[in-house]
């Protein structure tokens, strides 16, 4: 097999779905919907530089979404008791009520695409990514973007 000729097809498809605004692995799932699930899940209590860490964003950009959710009044910000130089990240009642309803609607739209590639297929999709993300900090640490 060609994995060079692999890849190129694999990225093309890739970029393909991006130019489209098709984005379906990722569409829904960055900025204010990643910031409010991932603080649902962590039942809050987080700072802004662990939510950047967790995102993979600068921490200007969580800054960005912070206030954006904060003016929407799903989240509060709060010095921490133990260290007054960090701040801590709290949700709301209405921020706990849009993250559950955000990870809903994102899990809806991945049961509509494992539907449409059936139960052999999406096993096997599920199965290939697990290996995928479990081998990508190795070879991406190793190969490093020069």
């Amino acid at each position: 097999m060609d994995y060079e000729l692999v890849a190129e097809e694999f990225l093309s498809k890739i970029f393909k779905l991006h130019q489209e605004k098709q984005g379906l692995f990722t569409e829904g799932l960055r900025g204010e919907t990643v910031a409010l699930i991932y603080l649902e899940k962590m039942g809050g209590g987080v700072s802004p530089c662990e939510i950047s860490d967790k995102m993979a964003v600068s921490s200007a950009r969580v800054a960005v979404i912070l206030n954006g959710l904060e003016k929407k009044g799903f989240i509060t910000r709060r010095i921490d008791s133990d260290d007054r130089r960090q701040i801590i990240v709290d949700l709301t009642e209405d921020g706990l009520e849009q993250a559950r309803k955000n990870f809903q609607n994102a899990k809806d739209v991945y049961v509509d695409m494992l539907q449409f590639l059936g139960e052999q297929d999406a096993e096997a999709f599920v199965r290939i990514m697990g290996r995928l993300i479990e081998f990508a900090p190795k070879i991406i640490n190793e190969r490093r973007w020069q």
